[in-house]
C-alpha cells in the first residue's frame, strides 16, 4: 500500500531530523513527534489485522490524527529553530501527502459499510413483521 510506504517513510524522516536536535531542552518534543510520526504506520498496520472494516476506518482515523498533530510538532520545531526549514518543508509535504492517502483509503473504506437506510429500513421491516404476525411464544402465552 501507498499509504503505508509513505507513513514508513514519514517515521524514519522524523526520527532522522529530530536526532539533530539539541541534547537538552526538547526532549518532550522530539519523542511526542517520533510517537505520532511512527503512530501512523502502526494504527495502519493495526488496522489491516482488524475483524472488521469499520474497525479497519477506526484505525484510519487514528493514524489521520496523528498526522494533524505530527504537522503542528513540525510547525512548533520549525519555530523553536531547532527543525531546518527544508526539513520542516518536506516532512509537512509528505505528512499531508499521507493524511490525504489515508483520509482516501476511510472513504473507500467506509463505503463497504451497509448504509445507514437500509440497516433502518432492515429494522423497520422486522418491527412491522413481529407486530402483524405473532410469533409462536406470542401465541402460546396468550400477548
Amino acid at each position: 500500500m501507498r499509504v503505508y510506504e509513505g507513513a514508513h517513510a514519514l517515521a524514519i524522516g522524523v526520527r532522522a531530523s529530530t536526532r539533530r536536535f539539541p541534547r537538552s531542552g526538547y526532549t518532550s518534543l522530539k519523542n511526542q513527534m517520533t510517537s505520532a510520526a511512527e503512530s501512523v504506520s502502526f494504527n495502519i498496520v493495526e488496522g489491516c489485522g482488524a475483524d472488521s472494516q469499520r474497525e479497519f476506518a477506526r484505525f484510519l482515523e487514528m493514524a489521520i490524527r496523528s498526522t494533524t498533530e505530527l504537522e503542528n510538532q513540525l510547525k512548533l520545531a520549525k519555530d523553536y529553530g531547532v527543525l531546518a526549514k527544508l526539513d520542516w518543508e518536506s516532512l509537512t509535504e509528505l505528512t499531508v501527502d499521507v493524511r490525504r492517502m489515508l483520509c482516501g483509503l476511510r472513504k473507500k473504506v467506509r463505503a463497504t459499510f451497509p448504509s445507514e437506510a437500509a440497516r433502518t429500513q432492515k429494522r423497520k421491516t422486522q418491527k412491522r413483521s413481529t407486530q402483524d404476525g405473532k410469533s409462536i411464544s406470542e401465541e402460546q402465552t396468550g400477548l
